[in-house]
């Protein structure tokens, strides 16, 4: 009698591309934390470097998010049907744009504040543009903190249709 499951390369690779999915979203949601407790008017140096590089890696995390979420839907979850079926998984997949395509003007934003740093000058950040960036990255966190909630729900048969 087999007590346990070998780990066999399709098992292996199915865990992997789980791996990179689930710590591609932990660390998009640490970026937006940490782009949230540096955002400020009139950064320091520092900050404003740590600001630009942050959402480098958010973005990064956020494409490697994306692609083996696909990976899994293809390849390696429970069956392509299983997910297109559910409108769970649409609302997911809206709400993971949604928080993307919010994600375009803090990203525009840092990448202007690039110009200055690398003239070593500190960029121009005002009480209100900071009051807004705040409040973008704040709904960004509350859309990426619902993308869990919907998959556990989807894991669970929620929203398939009545078989």
């Amino acid at each position: 009698m087999q007590l346990a499951t070998l780990l066999t390369p399709e098992i292996a690779k199915s865990a992997g591309v789980a791996y990179v999915h689930y710590l591609s979203f932990m660390l998009c949601f640490a970026a937006l934390v940490v782009e949230r407790r540096l955002l400020r008017p009139d950064p320091d140096r520092r900050a404003a470097t740590a600001m630009v590089i942050t959402d480098v890696i958010y973005g990064i995390a956020a494409l490697a998010l994306l692609i083996s979420g696909i990976f899994r839907v293809l390849y390696f979850g429970q069956g392509s049907e299983f997910y297109t079926t559910n409108p769970l998984f649409w609302w997911k997949i809206g709400l993971y744009l949604s928080v993307g395509a919010l994600s375009l003007y803090p990203t525009v934003t840092y990448i202007l504040w690039a110009i200055p740093l690398r003239k070593g000058e500190l960029p121009k950040v005002s009480e209100a543009l900071a009051t807004r960036l705040g409040w973008i990255v704040n709904i960004e966190l509350v859309g990426f903190a619902l993308v869990p909630l919907l998959a556990t729900l989807m894991a669970r048969g929620v929203g398939l249709p009545a078989s």
